[in-house]
Order: C-alpha cells, then structure tokens, then sequence
C-alpha cells in the first residue's frame, strides 16, 4: 500500500500489474473501495499494470477538510494526480463505476492527451440533469447529518453491515461472499467503520447531480480520438432492467462508443462478472454473454 499527498489529502494507492504494460486506471462508484476492483484484478495483471485509488475518505484515504466538496472537475484532477503519483508518464486507460463513470469520462475530456481509452462499467447517467436547489444549504444539512450519525456511534456499529447489505441488494446472485464481499472483513472494517467514510458517501451522494450537470457542461469538449467501451449490466431478474439498457445504450450513442451487456449481473458487475470487465479494457475475446432480454446482441459499436 502507498500512500502519497495530494492536495494536502493522504491519499491510498495500488500499483499491481506488469510494470511495463500498458495502464488502466480502476476507479469505484459512490462510497466503495480499492478492494471492490480485486476480482478483476487477476485477469488485467498479467497484461496491464493497474492502478488503484481510494477517494478522500474512502477506503484508507485520509478524508478531505469539511469545507471541501467533491467536483467534477476536482474528481477528474485528482486522477490525473494520482497517475501523476503513480509514475505514469504515458496515456492511461481510464476506467469508471457508477458514479465514477462521470470522473472517468470528464478526465478523457479534460485531458485527452493522457487518455488511451475510456471505459463505462454500468455508469451513472443522466439525460437532463438539473442543478441542486440552495446547494448551500443541502452542504449545511449533509453535514449536520454526517456529524449526528457519527455522533451517534452509527459507522463503527453498523458500518460494516450496511456495506454487506448493500452489495447483496445490487448483486446479482442476491448473496455475499466471505461473508462482506471479495475482501477480508478486517478491510471492510477499516474502510467502513469510520466517520470518514459516511461522511464521504454522503457528501458524493449530496453533489452527485451537481456533478450530472457540469458532466453536461463538460460534453462540449470532444473525446479524444481512443476507443471508448459503454459496458452495462444485465440482470434477468432485476426490475427495470430494460429501461436500464436502453439508457445504456443511447450513452453509448452519445459517446459514439461500443455497446457490451454483461448478463446475468447487478450493478457490481466487477463482483459478478468480472471477466466481462476485464475484456471490455483488454478488448480480449470473452466468453459470449447471455443476451438479455432475448435477441439482444452482446455488443455493438457506434462512431463518433
């Protein structure tokens, strides 16, 4: 593990990996952690070095001041910074969860000289994102909140348990290995028992549409000219999942990307499927997904 400053924030970062392979760079949706990447992580060392990092708050970062709130922007700095950190002097394949999708395709934008690819991995999307009413005050009651729940012994006692919670409700499979996921419990308490750690999901949760918005902003900015993956989880058994694809794919559109399904996965498609992850950045072929619903073809491309 190292940890290195930026600005003025202890930030956690993994370098596994070939060394002298091509890089990605993996980062987590809203409130998860470098460990939430491991499944994938046997399949993309052998033929990439990969890099990993904790937001401040999150997993073993330090957390930021209180008076700082995550931006876009600041998201797609700080991963240049944390490549920076890591030595990496030449593009990196950018990779983003969830939320994290947002950061990944803003850096790409922001910094296509650094970019060799960008990959959606079941990203957030938001056709007509509207900003936040009285952010000002939405911060104060975020804060207030962040400071009662902590105040009240909530993440050392049910810390643990609500992450466990969560990765069953957005898995696939409905279950839970080991029993908090691929990591090992004493991980999960570290990352999770903490003030720092609720404080930090609740200040991404809070900002998440302001961040929507300046992503709609930013798409003024061409991508850069690199192959770009929209890669979307398929669950059979899930509630709206074809509304969720069809979303999917018109950001796909939008981004002139290659469409992939992964089927029969959750949200943590890096949990259920991680080979499925893992081909979308090696652009390796992958046993074939089942389609979902029927006819669906498993990948499709559309230009730019």
């Amino acid at each position: 593990m190292t940890f290195v400053r930026i600005d003025g924030i202890a930030h956690h970062i993994r370098v596994d990996g070939t060394a002298t392979a091509p890089v990605c760079l993996l980062s987590v949706g809203l409130g998860m952690s470098w460990f939430d990447w491991d499944p994938v992580l046997p399949f993309l060392a052998p033929y990439r070095t990969v890099v990993r990092f904790d937001r401040p708050g999150l997993g073993l970062s330090a957390p930021a001041p209180a008076r700082v709130w995550p931006t876009l922007t600041g998201e797609a700095h700080r991963i240049a910074r944390v490549l920076d950190a890591a030595g990496v002097r030449t593009p990196a394949t950018v990779v983003g969860h969830s939320l994290a999708g947002f950061h990944c395709e803003a850096f790409a934008r922001l910094y296509p000289e650094r970019t060799a690819g960008l990959v959606l991995v079941d990203s957030s999307i938001e056709e007509e994102p509207r900003p936040s009413r009285a952010p000002a005050l939405r911060n104060t009651v975020t804060r207030a909140c962040g400071t009662l729940l902590a105040g009240a012994g909530l993440p050392r006692a049910l810390g643990p348990l609500l992450r466990r919670t969560a990765v069953r409700a957005v898995r696939h499979s409905g279950g839970d290995s080991a029993p908090y996921g691929p990591a090992p419990y004493d991980l999960v308490r570290r990352a999770y028992s903490t003030s720092r750690s609720l404080r930090a999901a609740l200040a991404e949760n809070a900002t998440y549409r302001d961040q929507a918005v300046a992503l709609d902003g930013l798409r003024e900015r061409p991508l850069p000219d690199v192959p770009v993956t929209v890669l979307a989880a398929a669950d059979p058994g899930g509630n709206g999942s074809r509304h969720w694809l069809d979303r999917q794919e018109r950001l796909a559109e939008r981004l002139g990307a290659t469409f992939r399904v992964s089927a029969p996965a959750g949200h943590l498609v890096m949990l259920d499927r991680p080979q499925d992850v893992a081909a979308a950045i090696l652009d390796a072929p992958n046993e074939p997904v089942r389609p979902f619903p029927a006819g669906q073809e498993e990948e499709r491309t559309h230009r730019r």
